[in-house]
């Protein structure tokens, strides 16, 4: 897979028209893969699309779009305004860890599992600096191969805006967009305004990739 920067769309070429999972590939109006700038330092990974995310193709702009767009156009990520389904972004990707909608239901572990090489080939295509893990299913996801750490001892409401350490770049837990209060928003904000003014960078190359 290349790197495509002529859209912000899926610019990695994944598949757009995935079957691996039956009775997603049914329910779906289509697959949402990453969206955002190939260059990013920042890799905003999310659980998987909700209806909203599902119709218009680009993730978090369902439920909370406008709670995330805050996020991002107070840390410099874009300047779009909050009216907007189509952000610019800079330095920014936005993505899931399973890429289907079910109106019923959400990913069985079986699917999120179809879905790893997707994130990971993301991931490994963008080698991001920090990695905001957006929900608990996002953190578990991650936890795996980017900690130390066992899935279960994530609790992403008391980890909202700290700094994880993981094998070669940190994560930021942040809840949901649609779930955070407005105090949780400024304090992700306050956190990563933190962190964007540190020396981030000394993650870099901790492990190879």
């Amino acid at each position: 897979m290349d790197a495509n920067q002529e859209s912000p769309y899926n610019p990695f070429g994944m598949d757009e028209s995935c079957q691996n999972c039956p009775e997603l590939a049914e329910s779906r109006t289509q697959v949402v893969h990453g969206y955002g700038d190939v260059s990013a330092e920042f890799a905003f990974v999310g659980g998987y699309p909700d209806s909203g995310a599902d119709e218009i193709g680009i993730p978090f702009m369902g439920a909370g779009r406008e709670t995330m767009l805050e996020i991002l156009r107070a840390t410099g990520f874009t300047e779009s305004p909050l009216e907007t389904t189509e952000p610019e972004l800079d330095n920014a990707v936005l993505t899931y860890a399973a890429r289907c909608h079910h109106p019923d239901r959400e990913p069985t572990e079986k699917e999120f599992s179809a879905c790893e090489l997707y994130l990971t080939s993301e991931l490994r295509m963008i080698n991001p600096e920090i990695i905001v893990g957006v929900g608990q299913h996002a953190l578990e996801a991650l936890a795996w191969e980017y900690t130390t750490r066992d899935a279960e001892e994530f609790d992403v409401e008391a980890e909202h805006a700290t700094t994880v350490h993981g094998r070669g770049f940190d994560i930021v837990p942040m809840i949901e967009p649609p779930e955070q209060t407005d105090a949780q928003t400024d304090a992700l904000i306050e956190h990563m305004l933190d962190v964007l003014g540190r020396d981030y960078r000394q993650t870099k190359g901790r492990r190879g990739r």
